[in-house]
Formats: structure tokens, C-alpha cells, sequence
């Protein structure tokens, strides 16, 4: 059993994203564009100014739409594209007041979402060929999990679970108020049979007990690398071993090599920088 898997947001999910989007940014009106012809009609070229991956195609689709039907807008690159500096992203034709109003809530969209692809892409790069799984976390920000965690395999990296319904992810706190890893894991599976039971550990003494309690996933809390490989050893078969805590870009490759199964990394949607990118009306 696996906490790892694929998040893909609903049109729903999206819905409700640009909606929320476009309340904070129009309220009751776009006054400046306003100031522009009603039947003034223009053509737009979103371009990145930065290489990166590319993310976030739907949103932008239901945020012209939802600003003016009449938009129209063709793609030249895709999501989980890889993009170079001043590759063109697509093209939009329609009313000037709509595509105007629209520009700034598209643009956040694929601009935070392609740059939480993009470091992504480059953490995945850094344990090519290693065989492990890099996770995100619940680290997202307020509103856009589902969006951000759709990112996440565009560019490359896994899913954790999304939230605190679809997994248990037990931690220090609730084995000391459960009374102990065994009490903590037996009241998961009676709570909630079939889901899967992760343990955060802290020492190998703790390992073995995450293990004789049955968990399906171990979580290796800020482990030296020499205690990764020996709960790797000891573990074998019986349970995948995620490691987790100061995890950086030049520590990311060794643990990677330790042969734990995942490396769970705060930073893949928390400490993203957005792409770069620019409309230009034509």
C-alpha cells in the first residue's frame, strides 16, 4: 500500500480556483479597462522570459472564459513542456476589455504553477537514475493544493497525500498522546482499515517498532545518512522508508543513494520562484 500517487484536479477544482481569483482582482469592475472602446478588439502573445516547465493550461483556459466566452486561444506549448527564454506560450484574440481584465489572473496561474514544475523538474533531475521518488508535502499555499500537487508530476516529482483525510501520516505528537507507535498504529487501522499508515521515526530503535506495529510506510526524521542505510538493511521488504528533514539540493543525491523508496521536500511548492512571463497585445 502507497500514499504516492497522482493528483489531477476536476473542472470543479479549477472552478473554483479562477473564481476566487478573479473576485479578488475585478471586485465590481474593471475601471481601467473600461476606459478602452467596447467593440475594440485585440490579439495577445504570452511569452516566458525564463527557461522552465511549463504548467497550468486549464486554468488560464477557464479564466479567459470566464471573463469573456467570445476569447479565443491557441497553444504552442503544453503542460509539462520544457520552455527555453522567449519561447512563445500561446496566443489569445478577442475583445480588448476582456483579454486586459484577464491577463493578470492567467498569468498567476501559469506562472506560479509552471515555476512549482519547474524546481521540480530540477530536483527530479538531481537523482536521476537512482530509482527513488521525490514527494511533495502538505506545504502548499492556502487554496491551490490540488493545482500545485498537479505541478508537482509535471514537472517530474510524485504526489504524498493530499491532505489529512486520504492517509495517515502519524508524527511525534500523536504517538505520545496515542500512547506509543503500536497503540498509534493499531487505532489507525481499526479507525480507518484500508488506508495507508505512515510513522514518523526518529531512531532506529523507533524503526523497529513502526515495523513490529505494521506500519506500510516509514518516515526516516532527519536520519544521518549512515543510519539511512542501516534501516534500508534492516527493513527489507517489510516497509517502504521515505526519508525526510533538511533535505537540500546538495544533500538530496546522497540520501537518494542510501536506497530509501522516498524523500518527502517542503520546498517542491513552498519555496517556489514564478516563471517569468509577459503578454504583449500584438
Amino acid at each position: 500500500m502507497t500514499t504516492s500517487h497522482k493528483v489531477t484536479p476536476t473542472p470543479q477544482q479549477i472552478r473554483e480556483n479562477i473564481l476566487a481569483a478573479l473576485s479578488e482582482d475585478i471586485g465590481d469592475g474593471d475601471i481601467t479597462a473600461q476606459l478602452i472602446p467596447a467593440d475594440a478588439r485585440s490579439d495577445g502573445l504570452v511569452i516566458t522570459r525564463e527557461a522552465g516547465v511549463m504548467c497550468g493550461q486549464a486554468w488560464v483556459d477557464a479564466v479567459f472564459a470566464e471573463v469573456d466566452s467570445s476569447i479565443s486561444l491557441e497553444w504552442l506549448a503544453h503542460d509539462g513542456d520544457r520552455l527555453s527564454a522567449n519561447d512563445s506560450l500561446f496566443t489569445v484574440s478577442g475583445p480588448a476589455r476582456g483579454l486586459l481584465t484577464a491577463e493578470r489572473a492567467a498569468l498567476n496561474f501559469l506562472q506560479l504553477l509552471s515555476g512549482t514544475a519547474s524546481i521540480c523538474n530540477y530536483y527530479a533531475s538531481l537523482v536521476e537514475g537512482t530509482g527513488v521518488k521525490l514527494l511533495d508535502t502538505r506545504k502548499t499555499i492556502p487554496g491551490l493544493r490540488i493545482a500545485q500537487k498537479y505541478a508537482v508530476h509535471c514537472g517530474g516529482c510524485h504526489n504524498h497525500r493530499v491532505g489529512l483525510y486520504d492517509a495517515f501520516l502519524i508524527k511525534e505528537n500523536h504517538i505520545n498522546a496515542c500512547g506509543g507507535i503500536v497503540h498509534a498504529v493499531l487505532a489507525a487501522r481499526e479507525n480507518a482499515p484500508g488506508k495507508s499508515v505512515e510513522v514518523e521515526v526518529e531512531s532506529l530503535n523507533e524503526l523497529e517498532q513502526g515495523l513490529a506495529a505494521g506500519a506500510d510506510r516509514i518516515m526516516l526524521d532527519n536520519f544521518s545518512l549512515e543510519d539511512m542505510r542501516a534501516a534500508v538493511a534492516a527493513t527489507g521488504a517489510r516497509a517502504e522508508l521515505e526519508a525526510s528533514g533538511n533535505v537540500t539540493d546538495e544533500t538530496l543525491r546522497p540520501i537518494a543513494e542510501t536506497g530509501v523508496d522516498y524523500i518527502s521536500i517542503g520546498a517542491l511548492t513552498k519555496n517556489c520562484k514564478a516563471l517569468d512571463l509577459s503578454m504583449r497585445l500584438l
